[in-house]
């Protein structure tokens, strides 16, 4: 499984899962850069997600829902702050509304830092979301961010092996 380590600290407001992919980076950076790849791994296998909207870079957009197995759609959006291609990528993470993709003021949104670095193995990735408060980062605990996130997370090797 690539997720190697995850760890939540309510003082820094932080969640940070590290995990470790047997393929360079450049091919890891591919599965974010490409939204049809993204869809295959973005949420858990019971909750595919659909990119709408793919705009990696500084400025950028990207709108997407994942889907239930009940069929209930959940949108969210990301807004993509930088851009360094092939190591890193940051945006602010949000729930959204409806598929207007308006923000829902009523959920947290986090900031994220995503970085990939090459390792004897492969990559080494290090996802860091940054909330405004310890209660929006136990909100989000709380709504099982870390056992999706694993879940999403650790369906990247079966893409990058294909």
């Amino acid at each position: 499984m690539p997720v190697t380590d995850v760890r939540h600290d309510p003082d820094t407001l932080t969640l940070t899962i590290t995990a470790d992919f047997a393929a360079p980076v450049d091919r890891v950076w591919q599965v974010y850069a490409d939204p049809r790849q993204l869809e295959r791994v973005w949420g858990p296998p019971t909750h595919p997600a659909t990119f709408v909207d793919h705009d990696l870079v500084p400025g950028g957009r990207m709108n997407y829902y994942m889907t239930s197995p009940e069929g209930e759609k959940y949108y969210a959006y990301w807004d993509v702050v930088t851009v360094e291609e092939p190591t890193s990528f940051t945006f602010r993470d949000g729930f959204a509304l409806d598929e207007t993709f308006a923000r829902n003021t009523d959920l947290p949104e986090s900031t994220n830092t995503y970085e990939l670095a090459p390792t004897d193995t492969g990559t080494r990735a290090t996802y860091v979301a940054t909330y405004a408060s310890a209660e929006a980062l136990q909100q989000v605990l709380d709504m099982g961010v870390v056992e999706g996130s694993s879940l999403a997370i650790n369906q990247i090797d079966e893409l990058l092996a294909s």
